[in-house]
């Protein structure tokens, strides 16, 4: 249906073990639960639970199979800011603070292209974007970005970033979600890397990480990756790319993504309180195009519309996949069912490591 660019898998898949599931149970609203009927209450096509090599519990439902390629959509983000962060420590970008026109021309004279990449990572370059997506409430900010991009229908590139170009309010001031800083990313990777950005994801995260599978990555009308979006996976791959991100960028004793990046990426930044938990968002904070958790210990979430989720611990580098078809683009019921199964699982199998 959409055009997308092959990320060849890893000659040799890494090594996952699956173990007899464990029970794990918890209350909500004044109900016992269970695993069971967490899936019978939501709308999870695929549901991983992993630390380390180990696999506690794979499940599958409507049909899905460990065959079959689910779609990111917004968990996409966070691969970005890895990739940009990759581009950072090779020299191909020289800084966060650089502004984006430095590395893509054609934004000279834009306000994204007088934006740093800090903010742009940040979701804070202060550029006017509604980024609301509510089923039969899509906003024309949203339905001119999706038909610009993934849909393929206007020019993609620079072309779908040029006609967002009125500024709100300075820069680095306020926390306001827009997928169109993360294409504007997409954009500063690619001219930095002078590669498409899935054969740089190929080469630098998914074969490292000994991916199972082939994935793929969306791309518009200018052949541009939609890197707000649109990478499509299989669940245990995704689950590797939690497990990366747990050990710090570290797979099994190769640095693959720089440490002090992914700390920088997954940490909450005290000198910028427009990025805070409960100021960026009621509940989470914001990091490098990733969500920041309230918690006393570091843990993060890559999110993505219709209720799709890697949660981890970086503490007891406890992983949890979770993917869904929902109808909502929010589903905040659903949102809450899964924070009180990862709340659960930290606590009856996050034990330290």
């Amino acid at each position: 249906m959409f055009r997308g660019r092959l990320i060849h898998k890893a000659p040799t898949p890494s090594r996952l073990v699956r173990v007899a599931e464990p029970r794990i149970t918890w209350t909500l609203r004044g109900a016992d639960l269970t695993l069971d009927d967490y899936l019978s209450r939501n709308p999870t096509t695929g549901l991983l639970i992993a630390r380390g090599d180990t696999i506690f519990v794979e499940r599958y439902q409507y049909d899905r199979t460990d065959r079959h390629r689910f779609a990111s959509w917004s968990m996409a983000k966070t691969v970005t800011a890895m990739l940009i962060g990759i581009a950072i420590d090779e020299g191909r970008i020289r800084s966060v603070d650089d502004l984006a026109a430095a590395y893509v021309p054609a934004l000279a004279g834009t306000e994204y292209g007088r934006t740093s990449l800090r903010h742009l990572l940040q979701m804070s370059s202060g550029v006017r974007f509604n980024e609301d997506a509510s089923p039969g409430f899509a906003t024309d900010d949203v339905i001119q970005f999706v038909l610009d991009t993934y849909m393929q229908v206007g020019p993609g590139g620079v072309g779908a970033v040029t006609s967002f170009n009125d500024r709100e309010r300075p820069a680095g001031t306020k926390f306001s979600y827009s997928s169109v800083e993360t294409l504007v990313l997409g954009l500063v990777l690619a001219r930095a890397i002078g590669r498409p950005i899935a054969e740089y994801l190929q080469e630098k995260i998914w074969q490292p990480i000994g991916a199972e599978a082939d994935a793929t990555w969306l791309v518009d009308n200018s052949g541009q990756e939609a890197t707000h979006c649109c990478l499509n996976a299989v669940l245990r791959d995704y689950a590797r790319l939690g497990l990366l991100l747990a050990h710090d960028g570290n797979w099994r004793g190769r640095q693959i993504i720089p440490a002090a990046w992914v700390l920088e990426a997954t940490t909450v930044h005290m000198d910028q309180p427009h990025v805070w938990p409960g100021t960026a968002m009621p509940n989470e904070g914001y990091g490098y195009q990733t969500w920041i958790l309230p918690s006393e210990r570091r843990m993060f979430m890559l999110w993505g519309a219709h209720g799709q989720r890697i949660y981890v611990d970086s503490r007891s580098k406890l992983v949890m996949v979770n993917t869904a078809m929902s109808k909502r683009g929010l589903d905040l019921l659903s949102l809450q069912e899964m924070g009180a199964l990862w709340t659960a699982l930290v606590r009856q199998l996050g034990g330290d490591q």
